[in-house]
């Protein structure tokens, strides 16, 4: 049987040339960096300095403008909260969009317990968020915008140069949550004229467990962790020195590469685009179709429930995603699609094909054609896709 992994956008395998490089920072050179007094720790340092250099390389922003952390989520919640508390003597107004991961969702909530006002901004039916609208809702008291470069569920890229330019004119700090994008699709931090960014490794071929916020210099950010002077004092903690080392060189190999994947994943994510519309009924894309990203496509099929979509495509050796579900135990439907508008008791169809740079074409006809199987099979269990024959027989 065929396996193809189709779940990049979750994930990616850490490139051998990154894991090459970590190798000699499990055994060799094990020591801190902090302890840069002694031969072992200058070793460490020098590397961890040289990775920091390379991961500002890929958004084009400068070493001392990047910040380690643990994951993206930790990324998210060091932005969003430690902004907040460091200008919270400016006001309490933070903006953010419906649609953002839930490490931006659940923190917002958060603060709001603590006495911020958070507004958060409708996207259309494309999944993009109209920047008209965060001008509307920039007051004397909003002292924070965040909004996600991309959306990892349904792939749309969101206008963040145009946000960028109204937060910038009304001197308002911007983050965005670049996890979906850093590493994947040229990202600059002047371009996009923003004060914050969230990435992370895994998601251009690096290791997992290691992630970076950028911060411009001059911005002002409160640690949420405490009881260490690493990364300025802003990420207190021994620093993950062989995964540092790893996303650096990830890093660097994306910046290289970048133009070349771009270039063979958009062909993949088009042929799926352009044929499975034909191949399979009552099918429904998600999210802006070019607007997106280069090896992303997501939809949801009347009558078919994710999960069950998903399992079934891994018994056939095909690894994908499925958006139909938080984290909740009653399986309610992602707030990503009732955002865009998909109705919650159909959308639990949906599905996330994430392509990588060693995806083919054949893997691509693997897919379009066993997808319609799958989904023939999820439907002969369906009630409501029986229910559905018997309106159409009448």
């Amino acid at each position: 049987m065929r396996k193809m992994y189709l779940d990049h956008v979750t994930s990616t395998p850490t490139d051998p040339r990154a894991v090459e490089e970590m190798l000699p920072f499990f055994t060799e050179h094990f020591g801190s960096p902090s302890s840069h007094l002694h031969a072992y720790g200058l070793r460490v340092k020098k590397a961890v300095d040289e990775s920091r250099a390379k991961v500002a390389d890929l958004i084009s922003a400068k070493p001392e403008e990047i910040i380690f952390t643990f994951t993206g989520s930790e990324s998210n919640n060091l932005a969003l909260r430690g902004l907040a508390l460091a200008n919270k003597g400016k006001g309490k107004h933070i903006i953010i969009s419906e649609i953002e991961h839930y490490s931006i969702l659940y923190t917002a909530r958060e603060l709001e317990k603590e006495g911020f006002r958070v507004s958060y901004l409708k996207v259309n039916k494309d999944g993009l968020v109209d920047p008209d609208d965060v001008a509307k809702a920039i007051s004397e008291e909003t002292i924070l915008v965040s909004i996600m470069h991309a959306n990892n569920e349904i792939g749309v890229i969101e206008p963040i140069q145009e946000i960028g330019r109204i937060t910038k004119e009304k001197g308002v700090i911007f983050h965005t949550d670049a996890v979906a994008t850093a590493g994947i699709i040229p990202v600059n931090i002047s371009e996009l004229s923003v004060d914050s960014l969230s990435m992370t490794s895994q998601s251009f071929y690096g290791p997992k467990g290691i992630a970076a916020l950028y911060l411009r210099e001059g911005v002002d950010i409160v640690s949420i962790l405490k009881g260490g002077a690493q990364e300025g004092g802003r990420r207190p903690g021994t620093d993950n020195v062989p995964g540092i080392v790893g996303m650096g060189k990830a890093a660097e190999l994306a910046r290289i590469e970048m133009k070349s994947r771009i270039e063979h994943l958009i062909p993949l994510r088009d042929k799926i685009i352009k044929e499975l519309p034909d191949r399979i009924r009552y099918f429904h894309f998600t999210g802006h179709l070019t607007k997106r990203l280069p090896g992303h496509v997501s939809f949801w099929i009347s009558f078919a429930e994710g999960e069950t979509l998903v399992l079934f495509l891994n018994y056939n050796g095909i690894a994908t995603a499925s958006g139909s579900a938080c984290s909740s135990p009653d399986l309610q439907a992602s707030h990503v699609l009732t955002a865009i508008g998909v109705p919650p008791d159909v959308c639990h169809g949906s599905i996330t094909v994430s392509f990588g740079k060693d995806n083919t074409m054949e893997d691509v006809d693997y897919f379009l054609d066993t997808l319609p199987k799958v989904v023939e099979r999820c439907w002969n269990m369906s009630p409501l896709y029986e229910d559905e024959l018997k309106k159409q027989k009448t």
